[in-house]
């Protein structure tokens, strides 16, 4: 089971913080200015929209959540002017804004969080110098909180970014070695056959003519020559066809490409013996850098797992995540590209988003 997380624990907690904050008034000993039930559903609405922000892969739903959780934090903070730790709802929403909305919409909603804790400290204060020393500090907190959260979602996108970077250069490389390594393969294979295979062939048909005209003596020796000629030229051919189809070690290939991957752990398993042609092993390498990059991009899983192995008439390569998943799963460009090309060699490719994210391409073979 895949863990919470240093971000999951946060949520964790602030949750936990927002509950111990609410307690004198869920335990009865404050009275709120509207009716308890009430003040307590605003409470609900509150936690609601801070776990929804942390969760939702919907950008509407998360705008929606926390426009609900500042609404009803702004009300609390009011409704309950005597619990000065209250104050505290302002700064979360401050603080799960920046996932949600721009910087500058964030520091907009810190002033105006500001303004609502000032107008709670005016009511029971006497004069204005606490509530104006106690709505700075809490100023400072929402700025402090905000700056430091935005400064590790850059980093946490940067790191995203190198990775996702990482697999793609490997999966260029991987490709071009193996294009450069077919190359090569055929020149050779082209030589082979153009040069010795040329050569043994008009060597075996002056043997042939020379059998029919020698004495019996020099026919046996023609016929030795003509034999050895022949079994080369078999050699020949074998070697050049050899060369033409063979494989690439689709297991190591794999391995290179997801090798040293930050914050994820890849396994890699491929079925012993498989033979498959070019195509599809090229297809194979683009479905798993996709599902690698989508994993580092959108899942926050911590491991992903590629298998590869063949089922009756069809290979298949099977990659799935331990992260968040998706409901209703949609193809994105790069897997749309990639089920064209399954379908193009009488394969297809399904995703699967109920547990973790799995990726399934098969090919015919």
């Amino acid at each position: 089971m895949r863990g919470l997380g240093t971000e999951g624990w946060a949520g964790v907690v602030m949750l936990v913080v927002a509950v111990a904050v609410a307690l004198p008034a869920l335990l009865g000993l404050a009275d709120p200015l509207i009716p308890r039930a009430m003040w307590v559903l605003l409470l609900a609405v509150h936690l609601a929209g801070v776990l929804a922000v942390g969760i939702s892969q919907r950008p509407r739903l998360s705008v929606t959540a926390l426009a609900a959780a500042v609404l009803s934090s702004w009300l609390l903070v009011l409704t309950a002017p005597g619990m000065g730790l209250l104050n505290i709802l302002v700064v979360i929403t401050a603080a799960i804004s920046v996932y949600t909305v721009s910087l500058r919409v964030t520091m907009a909603l810190i002033a105006l969080n500001t303004v609502v804790i000032l107008l709670a400290l005016q009511v029971p204060a006497a004069d204005l110098f606490e509530p104006f020393m106690v709505g700075g500090f809490y100023l400072l907190i929402q700025l402090a909180t905000a700056f430091s959260t935005t400064t590790l979602l850059r980093e946490k996108r940067m790191r995203t970014e190198l990775a996702q970077a990482h697999v793609e250069l490997k999966a260029a490389g991987l490709l071009l070695a193996e294009s450069t390594r077919t190359a090569e393969r055929l020149r050779i294979s082209r030589e082979l056959h153009d040069l010795i295979g040329h050569q043994l062939t008009v060597l075996t048909l002056n043997l042939e003519a020379a059998r029919h005209l020698g004495d019996d003596e020099g026919c046996r020796h023609v016929e030795r020559a003509d034999e050895v000629a022949r079994g080369l030229l078999r050699d020949v051919r074998a070697t050049v066809g050899e060369l033409r189809a063979r494989p690439t070690d689709l297991r190591r290939a794999l391995e290179e490409m997801v090798e040293g991957i930050p914050g994820l752990a890849v396994g890699v398993e491929v079925e012993p013996g498989l033979d498959l042609q070019d195509e599809h092993q090229i297809a194979f390498i683009r479905l798993a850098q996709e599902a690698a990059t989508n994993t580092i991009r959108h899942s926050e899983a911590s491991r992903l797992q590629i298998d590869v192995s063949r089922h009756e008439d069809r290979v298949s390569l099977i990659a799935r995540d331990d992260g968040n998943g998706a409901r209703s799963p949609e193809l994105g460009n790069g897997l749309r590209g990639l089920s064209e090309r399954f379908e193009s060699l009488g394969g297809d490719l399904t995703v699967d988003g109920t547990s973790g994210f799995t990726v399934t391409g098969r090919v015919a073979t």
